[in-house]
């Protein structure tokens, strides 16, 4: 099997509500719209919200949560919360040598956002 590309799928209870949580409180970039969609750039990832369909309801079948990687989380951090952007758990260090913050969306799916510090073994290069 080859997989050639890969999204990460949401049917929101409310498509317009977010769709303004990823578009402006977050501050994704748009790749395209479609009728009943949007598709959000993610870093190398998509995250697109279907307009369509039955909504995801929280606890249902998307159990895990989104990762998202930037430069700086505590600048990141500010920046939401100008927006008016929840955080839902502080910008910190946690045991394994990552910088975490938790946002919530508005049907309830975390987003990790993640700084991955200079010296963390996944900045490391494995190519011999």
């Amino acid at each position: 099997m080859e997989i050639l590309a890969s999204r990460t799928l949401f049917r929101p209870a409310d498509y317009q509500r977010s769709v303004s949580f990823y578009r402006d409180a977050i501050g994704l970039a748009i790749a395209r719209e479609y009728g009943g969609g949007t598709v959000f750039y993610a870093g190398q990832s998509l995250i697109e919200l279907a307009g369509h369909g039955p909504p995801t309801t929280p606890g249902g079948p998307f159990p895990g949560a989104l990762w998202l990687q930037v430069r700086d989380l505590y600048a990141t951090q500010d920046e939401l919360r100008c927006r008016g952007v929840e955080i839902a758990r502080e910008a910190r260090p946690e045991p394994w040598g990552l910088h975490e913050m938790h946002v919530t969306d508005p049907d309830g799916v975390t987003l990790i956002f993640v700084q991955i510090p200079e010296d963390h073994p996944l900045r490391r290069d494995t190519r011999g």
